[in-house]
């Protein structure tokens, strides 16, 4: 039987998890700023075993990076199912559509459809910004392709790729009312799954998926809550006061504050893991996306403490 016939669209293993109805866990991995395979397969080890499939970033925070395909396909050589990210900054439709063929063709089955961090933020300020479509279209147009057989332009292609389709929200970004209605317009494109920005505004979140809940919308999209557990003090007081979109309270900072010397790593991981028990009970999350951010190592632990292993296998 196809995968369609079994009522999978992809077969990745990330929809299997999801349609069956276990608490997703995925991870994240930054490839690395030159052509060092050995860089990404020694990230790549942590997370095996550990996670259901594995964000491959696509030059993030604008920064130049080996590209995510490849990242992708080196992780799968160590056992590992990638989650294939692409921007809409760097590629017009036609390059898209391109590589969306070239990643499902190597084997890869899930795709995270992104707009990008704005170039001004990287190492190329400079560059040109293609953004020929945005990501609800980009979402739109893989729908297209795996389920209509057709590139966006109208014409047929052979051999669809079957892409397990996802995207990003933001729960914080302003003005919030309008959070749902964006969210609302991406499962309308065809959006499978959604990954959500970093969560440390539990309260604001709570009333995030409660309105999400109250319109329907969970019933029409996997949502996977993002979590990323603080390192530091600092890097606490960095993503408050620097990163755009992102709300972290001044509870947060107090509580790794009063942590004890040496120990504020470890609580960081503490708070990241109760925030883990509180989502699976959560109406409306169907997993958690956790984003270690250069801590592969530590995954092995968190999911060990946040209960979330021995993962499901297909």
């Amino acid at each position: 039987m196809s995968t369609e016939e079994n009522g999978f669209k992809s077969g990745s293993n990330l929809e299997k998890i999801l349609r069956a109805g276990h608490f997703a866990f995925t991870g994240e991995l930054g490839p690395p700023r030159g052509s060092n395979a050995e860089e990404v397969r020694e990230k790549a080890k942590h997370l095996k075993g550990v996670v259901d499939a594995v964000n491959i970033t696509d030059n993030q925070t604008a920064m130049v990076r080996m590209s995510s395909w490849a990242a992708s396909l080196l992780i799968m050589q160590e056992g590992l199912e990638p989650n294939f990210q692409m921007v809409c900054r760097d590629r017009n439709r036609l390059a898209m559509q391109s590589d969306i063929l070239g990643a499902y063709a190597h084997g890869i089955k899930n795709m995270l459809c992104l707009s990008g961090d704005h170039q001004k933020f990287g190492d190329h300020p400079d560059a040109k910004g293609v953004f020929d479509i945005d990501s609800t279209q980009l979402i739109g147009m893989v729908k297209k392709m795996r389920d209509e057989s057709k590139f966006l332009g109208g014409a047929g292609l052979e051999n669809a790729p079957k892409m397990f389709i996802g995207a990003a929200a933001n729960p914080f970004a302003d003005p919030f009312e309008w959070r749902v209605h964006r969210l609302a317009k991406k499962i309308n494109a065809g959006v499978d799954f959604i990954q959500t920005q970093c969560i440390y505004n539990m309260d604001k979140f709570r009333e995030f998926i409660k309105r999400a809940n109250d319109m329907g919308l969970t019933e029409n999209v996997y949502i996977l809550a993002g979590v990323t557990p603080m390192k530091s003090v600092g890097m606490a007081k960095y993503m408050k006061s620097k990163v755009p979109g992102m709300d972290v309270p001044d509870e947060v900072i107090k509580r790794l504050q009063g942590a004890e010397k040496g120990k504020v790593a470890a609580e960081g991981i503490k708070a990241a893991c109760e925030q883990i028990e509180e989502f699976k009970e959560m109406k409306g999350v169907a997993g958690v996306h956790l984003m270690a951010i250069e801590w592969e190592h530590k995954v092995p632990e968190i999911a060990e403490q946040a209960k979330v292993l021995p993962r499901p296998q297909f």
